[in-house]
């Protein structure tokens, strides 16, 4: 099997067990307040974090270098968090992620005040086009929008704005900063929270969090697999696999069927998404937001798939 093909599956793989790990979310969301799962997940994620760090060989301390932009990216990712997990939990899986995948779009966007990029005409009607998609999704004037619609947005919304912070200052900061800033963050606020929501946890809810750890660690991994094995031109694209996954969990596990409008304004996010892809990957700048950003939504519960890159080669070296 050629390196593309071989990073092709590995990404497939990787999308497949992220869509697991959201489906857990969903289910769990059933419940316990999107806080509490939070909580639980930063909390099942340090045992990792904390074996990544202790063979983190950089020198420095925790003191950003990037305040101010640390500090934004840092309270994008957790309203990214807190935002996704409500959204998965309030809303069919298959519609929530048609949502997300405007991420790319926006990511695009934002690179332009941020990153002083410069968006042709072809990529900046790609954006208007995936906008359009996100409105059939939405169907404003049909349907009523609902917090779980907004928190959908706005979690596309900020861990774009993560996303781009993280290429913007990202090879100036140790990756621990990168990587502790925004869990302790989540831990400490939804810490903070907890005696308001908390509902006693069952055992196999229990083993549900722990398994979220588990899953989300294991993709992470298998993402970094096929970015070593194709180019990004490749793996970027088959995030779009996770609608197949959740169109299948959401009809297996919680009678939810994606209507027409999902697929069709689905299907013009995604276009619009692999163009802009494909624009980037034939690009000649220096500057290309999304290919370069190799981490899907930036939760701030486990370490971002860049962080990992970095934390790794720097054990081998």
């Amino acid at each position: 099997m050629g390196s593309n093909p071989k990073g092709a599956l590995y990404a497939l793989s990787a999308f497949a067990v992220f869509a697991s790990h959201d489906a857990i979310v969903k289910t769990l969301g059933a419940s316990y307040s999107a806080f509490q799962i939070v909580f639980f997940s930063v909390m099942f994620g340090f045992p990792v974090v904390t074996l990544m760090l202790l063979r983190d060989r950089t020198d420095g301390n925790l003191r950003p270098r990037h305040p101010y932009w640390t500090a934004l990216r840092t309270v994008s990712a957790v309203l990214t968090t807190q935002c996704v997990f409500y959204a998965f939990a309030h809303l069919p899986l298959a519609q929530t992620y048609a949502i997300l995948f405007a991420t790319p779009l926006l990511i695009t966007l934002l690179a332009i005040p941020v990153l002083g990029e410069r968006v042709g005409l072809h990529r900046a009607a790609a954006i208007i086009v995936g906008l359009i998609g996100v409105m059939i999704v939405l169907r404003p004037s049909d349907t009523e929008l609902t917090l779980g619609h907004a928190a959908a947005l706005a979690a596309a919304v900020f861990s774009s704005l993560a996303a781009v912070i993280v290429r913007k200052i990202g090879q100036d900061e140790r990756s621990a900063v990168l990587l502790l800033y925004p869990m302790m963050a989540n831990f400490i606020i939804m810490g903070c929270i907890m005696p308001f929501v908390y509902q006693p946890i069952e055992l196999p809810h229990l083993g549900g969090l722990a398994l979220m750890a588990v899953l989300v660690f294991s993709a992470s991994l298998l993402q970094i697999a096929a970015y070593r094995s194709a180019s990004a031109v490749v793996v970027a694209p088959m995030q779009y696999s996770q609608i197949l996954w959740a169109t299948l969990f959401g009809a297996l596990f919680f009678s939810e069927y994606p209507d027409w409008h999902t697929a069709l304004g689905a299907a013009v996010i995604i276009a619009s998404g692999i163009y802009i892809v494909l624009r980037e990957g034939g690009s000649k700048t220096s500057v290309t937001p999304v290919l370069r950003t190799r981490s899907r939504l930036s939760t701030a519960t486990v370490p971002r798939i860049t962080t990992l890159q970095r934390l790794i080669r720097g054990q081998s070296e």
